[in-house]
């Protein structure tokens, strides 16, 4: 079991700050903990993996580096504001660059819009695709703004603990038509097609349909004009770093190889946690940024009154997802650091993926190109590649040990006629993670890639709640949680903490 950090006294004796257990090292769960140091706990971070991270593990081989899993950063200021709760700025550690364009979507056919948070040049792109449509972009984007105002800035990081609550802001959700779907939304503001498809797929970022997400994400599109699209120097994994060494910093420990089996409940209230070789760490505090539904279906048995097993099995979970990282011998400086190449369908594939649970024959996939910004993430002359496809869950009942190959080659053929030429030439590194691999390492529900799929019914108080309903002194952060999956999500559900956790500092 290794201990990356361990501070047991202080210069006065045994540490007698209260204690937070979290178990998970995502970044919720991460940012959870500086946030509780910074609040007077003495923090254990439980981590059943080899590294800390989460889906944010880094994956090293052949002398390149592949982040597993996000690859942009939204909203840097909710790292930063880490940052600075331990005395410290976040560019002394890592340096974000901003992207430019944010991404470029490809269509099937070769036509491509480059997506970018430059406004002028962003209503030459409409243009471009269809001129009557930019009128209707210009409003669009001012209806994303109001969104983001209410949906992130104002109610990202309150907590809904009561059916009051969402009532109150129910009047502002149907003015801002978070009861539509963001397709739908869009749709109201632009009638070209591609159009509508570029400006509707942000959902599938964090792991829901564009045509059932509640239409109050459509406040991704000013959240990205807003604050930016950056990426990480050294990749997403030097935030990790970064951030264990903020908890080092405040006297925490993080336990790598610590699988935790259970959450132990005296009198209704957690009063700790049991790891898998029997040993018990009592706690003030328990913060899961485990997936919400294993929370409760597993660390719990499943014997909670709102979140029982019956009514986890009717939950929806979101989308799987078949990742594959791959480095070559040769360079593409023609591709961008980001790429959505969209396949022939849009409705139809998303019917098939989370609809009939079936694994289509076509596909559209996330391209990342984090050598075309950082070479030093690949040996000198190659570049390193990560490419997403959304595929359905594990409710589908794929076999992904025999697909899972097969489904990487027709991939590899379709990257090596659109983009990547000679790419099966040039390969040289190579391995894959499927919806079976987020089951069986993330401990994810159905192996989805972000949790509860987030439709209106699954959001804000309908979503596992940040406070648990059921346990007191039991916390939940992360993509299972409100206000939901991204990085910008699962850092704001840490915020919660701030106003529903107490501060150990005043505590008698």
């Amino acid at each position: 079991m290794l201990t990356l950090a361990v501070k047991p006294m202080d210069a006065h004796g045994p540490d007698a700050r209260p204690h937070a257990v979290v178990i998970g090292s995502g970044f919720g769960g991460l940012a959870a903990a500086v946030r509780l140091g910074a609040r007077g706990y003495r923090v254990t971070v439980l981590e059943r993996l080899d590294q800390p991270g989460g889906r944010a593990r880094v994956h090293r081989q052949d002398g390149f580096t592949f982040d597993a899993g996000p690859t942009i950063v939204t909203a840097p200021f909710l790292f930063e504001e880490l940052w600075r709760l331990c005395g410290r700025e976040m560019h002394e550690d890592v340096t974000l660059v901003p992207m430019q364009p944010f991404y470029r979507i490809r269509f099937e056919d070769g036509e491509s819009f480059a997506y970018s948070g430059d406004r002028a040049a962003m209503r030459a792109e409409v243009a471009r695709f269809s001129p009557d449509d930019v009128p209707g972009y210009e409003r669009f984007m001012a209806h994303s703004e109001a969104v983001c105002r209410l949906g992130f800035e104002e109610l990202g990081h309150v907590p809904f603990g009561s059916l009051g609550s969402m009532l109150r802001i129910a009047p502002d959700l149907l003015r801002l038509s978070g009861h539509r779907s963001v397709y739908d939304v869009v749709a109201r503001f632009i009638r070209n097609e591609r159009l509508r498809t570029i400006f509707s797929f942000h959902p599938l970022l964090i792991g829901g349909n564009p045509f059932r997400a509640s239409g109050i994400y459509c406040l991704i599109a000013h959240l990205e004009r807003q604050w930016g699209v950056h990426f990480a120097m050294g990749g997403t994994g030097r935030l990790v770093e970064g951030l264990c060494g903020l908890i080092r910093g405040q006297g925490g420990t993080i336990r790598c190889g610590a699988e935790v089996s259970r959450i132990r409940v005296e009198g209704g209230a957690a009063t700790g946690i049991v790891l898998a070789d029997g040993e018990t760490i009592p706690a003030d505090v328990v913060v899961s940024n485990a997936d919400s539904a294993f929370t409760y279906g597993t660390l719990l048995g499943g014997t909670t009154r709102r979140w029982s097993t019956r009514r986890l099995a009717r939950a929806s979970s979101s989308m799987g997802l078949f990742v594959w990282y791959f480095g070559t011998r040769k360079k593409y400086p023609k591709v961008d650091h980001h790429m959505i190449l969209m396949g022939p369908r849009y409705r139809g594939l998303l019917q098939d993926i989370f609809d009939r649970k079936h694994l289509a024959d076509d596909f559209s996939l996330y391209l990342h190109r984090p050598t075309a910004t950082d070479p030093l993430l690949a040996p000198p002359g190659h570049d390193a590649f990560y490419v997403l496809a959304p595929v359905p869950n594990l409710a589908g009942g794929q076999d992904w040990a025999r697909l899972a190959e097969p489904y990487r080659q027709r991939i590899a053929r379709f990257l090596e006629d659109a983009v990547l030429p000679g790419l099966s030439d040039a390969l040289v590194t190579s391995r894959v993670t499927t919806p079976q691999d987020f089951s069986d390492d993330f401990l994810s529900f159905r192996g989805s890639g972000f949790g509860l799929e987030p439709v209106l019914t699954q959001s804000a108080w309908f979503r596992p709640h940040n406070r648990s309903e059921d346990v007191a002194n039991l916390f939940l952060v992360g993509a299972g949680t409100h206000p939901g999956a991204g990085l910008p999500g699962v850092l704001s559900s840490a915020r919660v903490l701030d106003t529903v956790v107490p501060d150990a500092r005043v505590r008698a």
